[in-house]
C-alpha cells in the first residue's frame, strides 16, 4: 500500500465522540502514524507478524497494521465507546482487527510487535508508565511507540532495565488540535518522539 494510500485510510477512522480528558483520547495524527507503522516495516517487517495496539482508542494504528498485512492485530482499551468506534472503522476499512476491552495494566496477551500512542501524563502524572511497562513484557520482537521528548531519559532506562534496545528515535510532526475545554488554543504544535525499541534477539 502507497503512503499516500494508508495516510487517507488512517484518516478516515474517526476522532472519539466525547473524547474524556482524564484517558486523554486524542487523535494520532494520520502522519504520524504512517511514519510509525512505516518504520516498524521497514526495521522489523508486519507482514503476517502478531500486532497489539495498546490503548487503541478508535483504532488508527491497529486498522493501519492490519492494512500492511500484519495479522492478527488486536486493539485494546478501556473505553466501550472508542472500541464501537473502531470496530465500525475496521469494517469500512475492510481489515479484521479483534478489539478488548481491557485496563492496558491489567492486559496479559502478548504479540510479536506493539505498537501504541500512550497517554503522555499531561492530565495524571505517570499515567504513561503501565502502558511502557506491559508494552516492553509483552513484545516478543519490538515496540513501536509515541512520546514527549522530555521523556527520552525515562523511556531508554525502562527499556534498558528490561532487557530491550533501542535501535531508533526521532521526532515526529505533531500538532495537537483543541480536544478538552481547557484547551484555549485551535492546534498547538507538541515536541513528540517515535520510538523503535526491539525486545527480542531480532528487531
Amino acid at each position: 500500500m502507497r503512503r499516500s494510500e494508508l495516510v487517507r485510510e488512517i484518516e478516515a477512522v474517526p476522532p472519539f465522540v466525547r473524547p474524556r480528558s482524564e484517558l486523554e483520547q486524542v487523535v494520532t495524527p494520520a502522519e504520524a502514524a504512517a511514519d510509525l507503522l512505516d518504520t516498524a516495516v521497514r526495521l522489523t517487517g508486519l507482514e503476517g507478524a502478531s500486532v497489539t495496539d495498546l490503548g487503541c482508542g478508535t483504532g488508527r494504528l491497529a486498522i493501519g497494521a492490519a492494512l500492511v498485512g500484519a495479522g492478527p492485530v488486536v486493539g485494546v482499551d478501556a473505553d466501550p465507546a472508542a472500541l464501537e468506534l473502531a470496530r465500525e472503522a475496521a469494517r469500512a476499512a475492510g481489515v479484521s482487527v479483534a478489539w478488548h476491552e481491557s485496563d492496558v495494566a491489567r492486559w496479559t496477551g502478548s504479540s510479536d510487535v506493539v505498537v501504541m500512542n500512550p497517554p503522555f501524563g499531561a492530565q495524571r502524572r505517570h499515567a504513561d508508565r503501565p502502558f511502557w511497562d506491559v508494552a516492553l513484557d509483552r513484545a516478543h520482537r519490538a515496540v513501536y511507540a509515541f512520546a514527549l521528548s522530555d521523556s527520552r531519559t525515562f523511556i531508554a532506562r525502562r527499556a534498558v532495565a528490561r532487557g530491550a534496545r533501542i535501535i531508533e528515535t526521532h521526532p515526529v510532526a505533531w500538532s495537537l488540535a483543541r480536544t478538552f475545554p481547557h484547551h484555549t488554543h485551535a492546534r498547538v504544535p507538541i515536541s513528540v518522539d517515535l520510538w523503535a525499541i526491539a525486545t527480542g534477539t531480532e528487531p
